[in-house]
């Protein structure tokens, strides 16, 4: 048998960090299992898998816990699915310091065992020395914030993974920022499952700082989490200038009809993504009609999904309108499978079929129907008032051969026969509610007076409907018209070609290499500028583009960056700007740190003329009068009398 001291010196993870007594009881009551399990192995001479098998046993004895027969049967196979086995923290230790020298295995399935920070730190100290495994899940694991730090780190020195599956671990937006980092730099993964987690706005800043840096990432799954609309503004804005992603999964997010125009505007510019699913977003026939805007520019995106949202069979008509129109789409698949189209719907998919024989929609059946508004009866006293108002008429004019007492009140059938024998458009519903309106009492007789009032209010009303209508599609375009702004600022500061982020104080020449962008939240950035502009202001060598061929470094999150809101931009970074310059460089002197200071996101303020510079004599009289009056209220006897 190999000696477990020799292997273990192959490894990071050494047995002097496990030290546990031999005499350990629980040890002493596993000792006939792994006797057993010794019993079960090849000999030394015959194949590698037995030392992997011998260094787990050890390990598992000295760490205390009960070794998994599953893992010892199939080391051999390049696939070890150790899934709800309930291994914990110590039971993922052991498993990490028997997996540091294997070379069969290249998936590795953890989901569910309970191994939270401690065990994930052991696993990214495993894969330090592994290069096999290529696939490795750890969903379900309650890794946390801790957790994600960890895997963070993993993800930063490891270049042999592909895919990571991290579903279900509790990760909240703060945490996003490692994944961020991480993957400025990894160039190996290309699938990422991040679905079932706590991820918000601020999350989605970070997540689309993520796709805006991954080169390589081709799926990524974000369903089950809480973007919203702010989340999933800021998280398209990543998406709009990645150029790998294949398939994206934004499904159970609930970012409405502002994400879906978010995602139209993405997918303007994206022309790699090819599978998208936006199910379960709480998107209208409104939010569908946006996404269809940005989809007439695309030409690769093949299957989309929008089931179980708010969609009737408009929203099914306007993507089936978009695909008819755009001959060049790529689409192949639509999901609706939800929604209840009619025979429209069928016609139209038919004729749209012979243009794109391979389109395939998919919907709940037939039996929908367009919601019609019931047609609004116009107000019977409004249409005889603007008959008045047409003839130049009064209600006197009108009703004085009825009403010869000129009491202005006419008994039910003499009204109800003077409106029918006029020229007066009303029918007979509206003559009925008319009579009960003005009888409200149900005496009999009609007061017509009532008609001169509700004039007034009519006209009042009208205008206040008006005032309605005009306000709420005020704030709607005010609304849609923000999140495009926000849209276009967030798209500017994730832009990682062409862009570099800049913070008063620093000055820093560009570079001709392209330029990478540390994981700051989006909120926190507060001017972009252009690389072509020649000298641009930064805050640390983090944000120092990087060269062709040269690896980047790594995130440090800098306490200088400052929103151009806040009220002390000047007063603080500029004060540090100075104290790195003199810490910097000592021969500066103190006139240097008596010079004012210049703030880079300002513009200075052009030279003025000779007009300018002219002084209006009645003005200099005037302050020359206040400037007399304030010397003598402090003090009046110096003051001179003229």
């Amino acid at each position: 048998m190999f000696l477990v001291s020799q292997l273990m010196q192959m490894s990071t993870l050494s047995f002097e960090s496990l030290c546990l007594e031999d005499d350990d009881p629980s040890t002493k009551l596993r000792r006939g299992l792994e006797e057993d399990l010794d019993a079960d192995l090849d000999d030394d001479e015959t194949l590698g898998s037995t030392s992997v098998a011998d260094v787990y046993l050890q390990a598992c004895k000295l760490l205390g816990v009960v070794p998994v027969s599953s893992f010892i049967r199939n080391l051999d196979s390049p696939t070890m699915t150790l899934s709800h086995y309930g291994l914990g923290p110590l039971g993922c230790k052991a498993l990490a310091i028997a997996l540091v020298s294997d070379m069969h295995i290249n998936t590795l399935e953890l989901a569910d065992n309970d191994i939270q920070a401690e065990g994930a730190k052991d696993l990214a100290e495993m894969l330090k020395a592994n290069f096999t495994i290529q696939h490795l899940d750890l969903s379900n694991n309650h890794l946390h914030s801790s957790g994600a730090e960890h895997v963070g780190k993993m993800l930063l020195d490891s270049f042999s993974l592909k895919s990571i599956k991290l579903s279900g671990n509790g990760f909240i937006d703060d945490d996003a920022k490692y994944f961020a980092e991480a993957f400025s730099v990894n160039v190996s993964i290309k699938e990422l499952d991040l679905s079932h987690n706590k991820f918000c706005g601020r999350g989605g800043e970070y997540l689309g700082l993520l796709l805006a840096n991954a080169e390589h990432l081709e799926v990524l799954n974000l369903c089950w989490n809480q973007l919203r609309m702010k989340g999933a503004v800021a998280f398209c804005a990543g998406l709009k200038v990645n150029t790998m992603l294949k398939h994206l999964d934004l499904s159970w997010n609930g970012f409405g009809n502002e994400g879906a125009l978010a995602v139209g505007e993405a997918l303007k510019s994206n022309h790699t993504l090819v599978h998208l699913n936006l199910n379960n977003n709480r998107i209208t026939n409104e939010g569908v009609s946006m996404l269809c805007r940005g989809l007439e520019y695309n030409d690769t995106l093949r299957v989309l999904m929008v089931a179980y949202n708010s969609l009737t069979v408009e929203g099914a008509l306007c993507l089936l309108n978009m695909v008819k129109k755009m001959s060049k789409t790529a689409l192949e698949e639509i999901n609706i499978c939800n929604v209840l189209v009619n025979e429209t719907f069928l016609n139209l998919l038919e004729v749209t079929c012979e243009d794109h024989p391979g389109l395939d929609v998919q919907y709940g059946g037939v039996g929908g129907f367009i919601a019609k508004k019931p047609v609004k009866r116009i107000d019977p006293m409004k249409v005889i008032q603007d008959y008045l108002d047409q003839r130049k008429l009064r209600l006197w004019d009108f009703f004085r051969n009825i009403d010869k007492d000129a009491t202005m009140r006419v008994s039910v059938v003499d009204f109800r026969n003077a409106i029918q024998q006029s020229s007066i458009p009303l029918d007979r519903f509206q003559i009925e509610e008319l009579i009960q309106r003005l009888d409200r009492d149900g005496t009999g007789m009609v007061d017509y007076r009532g008609l001169v009032d509700t004039r007034k209010q009519m006209v009042q009303n009208h205008r206040r409907q008006l005032r309605k209508v005009a306000s709420r599609q005020k704030k709607e375009k005010h609304k849609s018209d923000r999140i495009l702004k926000t849209f276009q600022s967030a798209v500017e500061a994730v832009t990682p070609h062409g862009s570099v982020v800049i913070s008063p104080g620093d000055t820093r020449e560009n570079s001709t290499g392209p330029h990478r962008f540390s994981a700051t939240p989006l909120s926190s950035w507060h001017h972009i500028v252009m690389s072509h502009s020649g000298t641009v202001s930064n805050t640390s060598s983090d944000h120092l583009p990087m060269s062709a061929g040269v690896t980047p470094s790594r995130f440090i999150k800098s306490s200088n960056l400052h929103s151009c809101s806040q009220p002390n931009l000047l007063s603080g970074s500029a004060q540090s700007a100075q104290a790195r310059a003199v810490r910097s460089n000592p021969e500066m002197g103190h006139s240097k740190l008596n010079q004012p200071i210049v703030n880079h996101l300002t513009r200075s303020r052009p030279a003025l003329d000779a007009t300018q510079l002219e002084i209006n004599p009645k003005k200099e009289k005037k302050s020359k009068a206040k400037k007399d009056v304030a010397k003598y209220s402090k003090n009046p006897k110096t003051f001179k009398k003229i």
